[in-house]
């Protein structure tokens, strides 16, 4: 599969910038810390999110970033795109040319896996991500003592 870690931290940052810009704009440095993520990886994460129109930046003091849309109508798989990723896993970049310039004896399989995959990720949205419990653990561990107000609910404390 050609997704990377430059795809799933794309998702990760796009998660945290979906919780947290409620509230303010958020910074690459409270993303990268949050997410353990390189700053210099998330600014050039960034930069592609910006060009799709997934994100605005704000400069100076203050300044940082927020979704261009509801989290509501913002796709995986158009993240994992927007940043030059693809749910492909065949090992022929769906050329059909695997062996000997022919398909091999799998690429069918392969292809419909990756088909499946797309659908999936086509399928599921940042907001339908926020509204999973397992989320909202993670939510409250990572705010600490202070908690996270999204979408007019309060995600609890940290749990101890």
């Amino acid at each position: 599969m050609r997704l990377t870690t430059k795809g799933r931290y794309a998702v990760t940052a796009m998660l945290d910038l979906a919780i947290h810009s409620e509230i303010k704009l958020v910074t690459l440095t409270e993303i990268a810390t949050r997410q353990t993520i390189s700053l210099s990886y998330l600014e050039q994460l960034f930069s592609r999110l910006r060009r799709a129109e997934m994100v605005v930046g704000v400069r100076g003091p203050g300044g940082g970033y927020k979704l261009n849309r509801e989290a509501t109508e913002i796709n995986v798989s158009d993240i994992i795109l927007a940043v030059d990723e693809q749910v492909d896993l065949t090992n022929c970049e769906q050329k059909g040319n695997c062996q000997d310039g022919e398909p091999c004896l799998t690429h069918d399989l392969w292809m419909g896996l990756s088909d499946v995959v797309r659908n999936y990720l086509d399928g599921i949205t940042l907001g339908d991500i926020l509204e999973r419990d397992a989320v909202k653990v993670v939510v409250a561990r990572q705010a600490g003592d202070q908690p996270v107000n999204f979408k007019g609910t309060t995600v609890g404390m940290a749990i101890k």
